[in-house]
């Protein structure tokens, strides 16, 4: 389940990094693109923090 899970987040990360260079390129608002590749990277942050937590006995 964490290899499926961790390719789904990679990924939502390539598609948001696309969409962002597209909006760098001015073909997508960069105010819709920007928050999308933050969200995604704070996901897999999020994902990599909660893995190996100790939740008691």
């Amino acid at each position: 389940m964490d290899k499926i899970t961790l390719t789904v987040i990679s990924l939502f990360i390539l598609f948001s990094f696309i969409l962002h260079i597209g909006g760098l390129m001015h073909l997508i608002p960069l105010y819709f693109t920007a928050p999308l590749l933050f969200l995604s990277l704070f996901i897999l942050l999020i994902y990599l923090n909660n893995r190996k937590k100790f939740k008691g006995y």
